[in-house]
């Protein structure tokens, strides 16, 4: 009986011949990533060493990032000086992989982490942030977990009685049409199986879709993966994935992609012909209540907000910049745009796509999570209604109970911003 590629990747971080799902193992970790929460791990990472007599380090500096991302700049005196008290953590044990608040080598953290090359196939990732699922699109094993677990990791280097997934197998063929792409896909598959339903589970993407797909498009569907319930989302790895290592994050060492076996075994396996689907669109106040974008046709938005680490990659605000170029947002509209990183915002203001973006009427933010989480940036107003190419619409998700949040795609979000009212991509601007 051979192993899905999660099962692979668990046997041996844990240093075993093979595992099936139910089994509890101890995985090494290859990577840990936490953002500004950090400054909670450090707290629970102390409490470890209390008492030994022992100074607290941490077990390889090397295999640990920290990104300050949700709340950049800093929007209260209690973040700022938490992100001091990292900063001073960071020096002190000598973590090289540190983005702070700045214009050269910042972001969010899901993108900051496959663009510099931190990621790599076979790879265990563990991250104090649910979206941690967005690297198995380079062909890991990602896993969010929370402080406690973190601190432990920190100290050990490894995740305790971890229990190994079952997998569900999603195969995705035939081509998109225009305007439809990943994160229609990734919606409707939340609205087939539900919130619920991939819970514990990892989803492994298989089909002609997905290996025609950009590595940009695989982490828009890892990312989402978790608003099924999923431990992880994961790609294998194939010719896309070492080329967008090798040529946009620079890595020059051996790639090795983990497959799955042949007759590995899948808790279920769905199909979906990706030519049929229309442009999806999740309405409130759950990611499951999707729907084809004609069911909410004509809808009022005060707000439209593209980017984050589910769309925020350049392909994402080209495909916005297209649709909105010679044309304006309208009046009665805000739109905002936020770049998943600098190297992004860079390349797209080079690009023209930034002026594009500007001359229709787009407010352009720094890279960050603040809209998206709605801690800062872009809070909505009681009975405002917002657009979002985010991954959530939970109430009060974007910084206000009172106010409704629908998700879709960039060509569906733009779109709807030139109307002032959601609207099927497929119309076009006019």
């Amino acid at each position: 009986m051979g192993m899905t590629v999660a099962e692979k990747i668990l046997a041996h971080a844990a240093g075993l011949p093979r595992v099936s799902a139910g089994d509890v193992v101890e995985p090494a970790v290859d990577l840990a990533m936490s953002h500004e929460n950090a400054a909670l791990v450090m707290n629970q990472f102390a409490e470890i060493f209390e008492g030994t007599g022992l100074e607290p380090r941490v077990w390889d500096p090397a295999k640990i990032a920290i990104v300050f991302d949700h709340r950049v700049p800093a929007e209260t005196a209690k973040t700022a000086t938490n992100q001091k008290k990292v900063r001073g953590f960071v020096a002190a044990q000598g973590i090289t992989k540190f983005h702070d608040i700045r214009s050269d080598a910042g972001g969010i953290c899901h993108q900051i982490l496959p663009e510099s090359g931190y990621v790599r196939p076979g790879m265990v990732v563990a991250g104090t942030d649910s979206h941690t699922s967005s690297h198995g699109a380079l062909g890991a094993m990602a896993i969010g977990v929370g402080a406690t677990d973190m601190a432990a990791v920190w100290a050990l280097g490894r995740l305790v009685n971890v229990e190994v997934p079952a997998t569900i197998k999603v195969v995705a063929d035939g081509e998109f049409k225009p305007m439809v792409g990943p994160k229609d896909l990734i919606l409707y598959l939340i609205g087939m199986i539900s919130a619920e339903g991939a819970n514990f589970r990892v989803i492994e993407f298989h089909g002609r879709a997905i290996k025609r797909m950009s590595t940009s498009g695989r982490l828009v569907l890892c990312n989402m993966s978790v608003e099924a319930g999923a431990t992880c989302g994961i790609v294998p790895g194939d010719e896309e994935t070492v080329r967008y290592l090798r040529e946009e994050a620079g890595v020059v060492d051996p790639i090795t992609p983990v497959l799955p076996d042949p007759d590995a075994v899948y808790e279920e396996t769905i199909e979906i012909d990706v030519a049929r689907l229309e442009p999806q669109v999740a309405k409130p106040h759950t990611v499951d209540n999707v729907g084809p974008v004609g069911d909410v046709e004509g809808i009022k938005i005060d707000q439209v907000v593209i980017g984050s680490c589910t769309n925020g990659r350049l392909d994402d605000l080209e495909a916005a910049a297209a649709v909105l170029r010679g044309k304006k947002v309208a009046g009665t509209t805000r739109m905002l745009v936020f770049p998943a990183s600098w190297r992004i915002y860079k390349e797209a203001l080079r690009r023209g796509v930034l002026s594009d973006l500007i001359a229709a009427g787009a407010v352009i933010m720094n890279p960050g999570c603040g809209c998206c989480l709605g801690v800062h940036q872009g809070a909505l107003g009681d009975g405002e209604v917002a657009l979002a190419t985010t991954n959530r619409n939970f109430k009060g998700r974007m910084g206000n109970p009172d106010a409704l949040v629908y998700l879709a795609s960039p060509v569906t979000a733009a779109t709807s911003a030139i109307h002032g009212v959601i609207t099927d991509p497929r119309k076009g601007g006019d």
